[in-house]
């Protein structure tokens, strides 16, 4: 069994997205603004605790919960947000701040997303010798002894491995240094690149040619 991988990465982009969500304009968020970071900041403390106390289930529950609470707040802002262009009531100040908000939780809920559905999430990844899963990483690649001379022979792929995965696919619309093995990954970062076209293409562009 390896050792437990290290949760906080995962949590501060939990909170990141809640402060994202916090400074955008309240007409983008439904209902107040602290209200997303409050509900994200709630699910992280059991999720922490089931964790240190060996409650792998009910981690998992909490874990996805906290994952489907994330996808709302930026789905829901982003879903707003495209609706008030046609009004003109957003200043190219506020589109260009809400673009990069938004564009910047989109990569932090994706790379939590397969940072916690890969190989079966951290509970499961923990329980292998060697990580198989949806994302062929670099690491997989090389033979025992390049392993051992990196001092990679334990290697497993932590939230930070994931969290580089998204922000390639939000910047390349594509993986770059690692191929995708399944169907739902796939899917998944099809999701993920349109969302980032989208808020990108549509919104900050729109913004810099009325300022």
């Amino acid at each position: 069994m390896r050792e437990s991988e290290p949760r906080w990465p995962a949590l501060l982009a939990a909170l990141a997205v809640g402060l994202l969500a916090w400074i955008l304009p309240e007409v983008l968020t439904i209902g107040p603004g602290w209200l997303p970071f409050a509900l994200i900041a709630a699910l992280t403390v059991p999720s922490l605790a089931s964790h240190r106390a060996g409650h792998t289930r009910l981690n998992d529950f909490i874990g996805y919960s906290l994952l489907v609470v994330l996808t709302l707040v930026v789905a829901s802002s982003l879903a707003l947000l495209i609706l008030r262009l046609p009004s003109h009531a957003d200043s190219p100040g506020e589109l260009l701040r809400s673009a990069g908000a938004l564009w910047t939780a989109n990569v932090l809920v994706f790379a939590s997303w397969y940072w916690r559905l890969d190989g079966g999430g951290p509970n499961q990844r923990v329980q292998r010798e060697e990580h198989h899963g949806a994302f062929l990483f670099p690491q997989m690649l090389m033979d025992k002894k390049l392993r051992q001379t990196l001092h990679q022979e334990n290697w497993s792929p932590g939230f930070i491995d994931y969290l580089f995965l998204a922000f390639n696919t939000s910047t390349a619309f594509s993986p770059t240094d690692v191929p995708v093995l399944t169907r739902w990954a796939k899917v998944m970062m099809i999701v993920q690149s349109t969302i980032s076209l989208t808020t990108l293409a549509l919104i900050a562009a729109r913004a810099v040619n009325i300022l």
